[in-house]
Formats: structure tokens, C-alpha cells, sequence
């Protein structure tokens, strides 16, 4: 783990040891939407299934404390990162271009190219609440970024314009190069999947060096291939104080066409051998890091528990249904082990897309663990 990143880590660990769960006005509206949501069904309530801990090293011994768990997490950073290709070094100065502004509502809108990594960069909407800052902040990955702040064709993808409206600047990027099927991280032995974990890491970066952002206080957001892109910048970046994905698939599921990460635009990139798109079949195998990752039993509740004690939320739909408490409980049990509570949030809909509802409690997540006050 990188020295500032580790001191970051232990910082953050001393202060939720101190403070417990972040403090939570009675009045406040966003914390009562969100509260339920970090309890489980009474059918799901402590059920850890087939999932190997995240609290036994891979000698199998086991973290008996808070203060074995640096050691641990460290050592799933590193089986991960070996499996998909270490990341460079990140970008703590990205190159940031003003293209154009307008105002609209409550913010003001900046069309801007944002270096994404070496070499490669990408015009991005930034989103600037009127009024006085720092204001906590929010990176939206999608595929392209106008969706995200309500210039796209799909309704309730929104996030960015939703959550500025609610005093949170956004930076909303797209796929680098313009296609989520046809990226490339420019090294053989990188996953997409890493790379655009990667890129969140230096977006975090270009919001923390803006004036008008707290950079205590960013959180990174997405939907479906954007969720994806969330979990694994939020997971492997411990800078992000909080994430919220919108029902990726939080787990491997090879039954579930949507929850592909066996394919090589995510973790089945492999440069001696292409599978045809589509579910697992005898006439297209596992490929690249996801067959390793499969053949030693990993699964992304390993990553999940890279975020504690940092909160996130999964607002789930068809593909995260509420089973998938029963991965979300091994990070409850690495919270438990560091003494906090209500880090995990869950909530769920009937359907792939978001809709009204799940945006409210999105944005009433981040308002109460990002906000100023909570």
C-alpha cells in the first residue's frame, strides 16, 4: 500500500474507532430515508453462505483484531492486483480543460477534457452547485457522460444532475476511447476492469485539486457498467470517503448475462486467446484473470471488504436482489471487527434501471455521510 494511502487508511481507522457511526441529526431527512438500509431481512440477517471469509489470511489463520486487519486488507490489495496487473503510478495532477459553461438550475454546467491516465483523455461534464464552497463531491462513471447529468436518452440515470442539485459538485466521465467494449490499458497483463478503477482513482484527484470541492468528502456513483466502474475505483482506491452502486452485479454470477465480468472488456481480457460475447459455454470458456480468479475460489466479496470502514451502498435491481446480503455480510463482519455499524447499506427494486425511489435514497446516502454536519 502506498505510504500516503496507508496513512490515510490508519487515519480513517482511528477516527471511526473514535467517533462510532457518523453522527446522525434526528431532523434530518436523508438520514431517516437511508437508516433502514443497513439492516438485512430477518432472512439474510447473519447467513455468510459459501464465500470464503475475508477474515482468514491465505494461510488460513484468522484476523482476531482491528489491528490485524491493515495487514489483511493488505494482502487482498496485493492477490487482486497480482491477478489483474498493478496499477502506475496514479495522476495527482491531471490536466483539467475548461471547454464551455452554461447555467442551468441550480448549477453551473462545465464541458471539460480531463486527463483520465498517461496519454489518454476524454471530454467530461463537471457540475458546479451555485453558492459558496467546498462542497463534498461525487464522480459519476458511465459509458458516456451526458446521460449522467440528464442530457442522455435514458431517464433516471441522472445521478450527477441529481446529486449536484443537492450541493454536491460532479464530475461525470465516459468510456476512455469512446467504446466499453474496446478499451485498452496500453499493458498486455492490465484488466479493463483495474484500468477503469484506475481512472476513478485519478478523477479522485482531478475533484480534490478543484477550490470548490472538500476533498475529504468524495464519493464515486454508477450504474450497471458504471457500477462496476464504481465498486472497483471505490474498493481499490481508499481515498473515496463513499461509493453507491447501482446494481452491478456485486458478485459472480454465471448464470446472469448482465453480471459479466468474465468478459474481456472486464476480467476476462487475455492476449492469446478471444472468447465470443455471451455466457459461459463449453465453445467459449473462461479467459484471462476471471478463469484464475474462479480456479482459487476469489469472488468480489473480497473487494467489498477492501471499503471498510468507508460506508457504500448497493442499490440493487434484477441483478442484485436482496440475496446478495449474504455477501455484504462478510464486510459487516470486517465492520464488527473494526467496531462499526451501518457502513453496509442495501436497497432494492424490481428492475434493472433505477427509478425515483432508489435515486432518492442514492442521493440521501452520500447527503448523509458526505454532507457537512453528519
Amino acid at each position: 500500500m502506498h505510504s500516503l494511502h496507508r496513512t490515510n487508511y490508519y487515519l480513517l481507522i482511528t477516527f471511526f474507532a473514535l467517533v462510532g457511526a457518523v453522527a446522525m441529526p434526528a431532523a434530518d431527512s436523508a438520514t431517516q430515508l437511508i437508516s433502514p438500509h443497513f439492516t438485512p431481512p430477518p432472512e439474510f440477517a447473519g447467513q455468510l453462505g459459501n464465500y470464503r471469509s475475508p477474515l482468514l489470511f491465505n494461510d488460513g489463520s484468522r484476523v482476531k483484531s482491528a489491528a490485524d486487519w491493515p495487514r489483511r486488507r493488505a494482502e487482498i490489495l496485493a492477490q487482486w492486483h497480482g491477478l489483474m496487473g498493478a496499477w502506475p503510478p496514479v495522476l495527482e495532477q491531471p490536466k483539467l480543460e475548461f471547454l464551455a459553461q452554461s447555467h442551468r438550475d441550480n448549477f453551473t454546467q462545465h464541458l471539460v477534457r480531463v486527463e483520465l491516465a498517461p496519454g489518454v483523455s476524454g471530454e467530461a461534464w463537471l457540475l458546479i452547485p451555485d453558492g459558496r464552497g467546498p462542497f463534498p463531491a461525487v464522480l459519476v462513471p458511465f459509458y458516456e457522460p451526458e446521460t449522467s447529468i440528464g442530457l442522455g436518452k435514458s431517464p433516471q440515470r441522472d445521478f450527477a444532475a441529481q446529486l449536484t442539485r443537492k450541493g454536491f459538485v460532479t464530475l461525470s466521465i465516459g468510456s476512455p476511447g469512446g467504446d466499453a467494449r474496446t478499451p485498452d490499458p496500453g499493458r498486455e497483463v492490465w484488466q479493463p476492469l483495474s484500468y477503469l478503477g484506475y481512472i476513478g482513482a485519478n478523477c479522485w484527484h482531478t475533484l480534490a485539486n478543484l477550490p470548490q470541492v472538500n476533498a475529504k468528502r468524495i464519493g464515486v456513483a454508477g450504474h450497471s457498467y458504471g457500477g462496476k466502474w464504481a465498486m472497483f475505483a471505490s474498493c481499490f482506491y481508499d481515498m473515496f470517503a463513499a461509493a453507491a452502486w447501482s446494481d452491478p452485479g456485486i458478485v459472480f454470477d454465471e448464470p446472469r448475462g448482465n453480471v459479466n465480468y468474465w468478459e474481456p472488456w472486464y476480467l476476462g481480457r487475455d492476449p492469446k486467446l478471444t472468447r465470443k460475447p455471451g455466457l459461459i459455454r463449453p465453445d467459449s470458456p473462461r479467459t484471462g484473470a476471471y478463469k484464475t480468479m474462479i480456479e482459487t475460489g476469489r469472488d468480489l466479496h473480497e473487494v467489498h471488504a477492501l471499503m471498510a470502514p468507508r460506508p457504500f451502498l448497493v442499490s440493487g435491481g434484477s441483478e442484485d436482489p436482496p440475496s446478495r446480503w449474504i455477501p455484504l455480510n462478510h464486510t459487516i463482519t470486517v465492520n464488527d471487527l473494526l467496531g462499526l455499524k451501518n457502513r453496509v447499506a442495501m436497497t432494492n427494486r424490481k428492475d434493472h434501471s433505477p427509478n425515483e425511489e432508489s435515486n432518492a435514497q442514492l442521493v440521501a446516502f452520500f447527503e448523509h455521510f458526505l454532507k457537512p454536519g453528519n
